[in-house]
């Protein structure tokens, strides 16, 4: 069964730093593609951060020069630290996998975790 367990999340004051973590289990994600994702009330989820073993890293223009994604195959963990926090930072950061199987591609989510982004 695959999980995927994000922690890090909480408030911060605006200039802040926060780093988020996201643990995996029954993946490797060092041979997945990992992202984060990233929704607030009342828009629609976005693409913040995304990585895989042969590329490198790629950011959303919102985020680019702010954050950075990082994963830790010995801990089978991704991270995202998070820098120059902004309030248009705040939302819900959800971890997501893409794993393929024979050609076939399935993602797999987090349940995420809350920034908040306030002085």
């Amino acid at each position: 069964q695959v999980q995927l367990v994000e922690s890090g999340g909480g408030l911060v004051q605006p200039g802040g730093s926060l780093r988020l973590s996201c643990a995996a289990a029954g993946i490797v994600v060092s041979s997945s593609y990992m992202a984060w994702y990233r929704q607030s009330p009342g828009k629609e989820r976005e693409w913040v951060a995304g990585t895989t073993s042969s590329t490198i890293p790629t950011y959303g223009d919102s985020v680019k020069g702010r954050f950075a994604i990082s994963r830790d195959g010995a801990k089978n963990t991704v991270y995202l630290e998070m820098n120059s926090l902004k309030p248009e930072d705040t939302a819900v950061y959800c971890c997501n996998a893409v794993v393929w199987r024979l050609g076939v591609p399935t993602n797999y989510w987090g349940q995420g975790t809350q920034v908040t982004v306030s002085s």
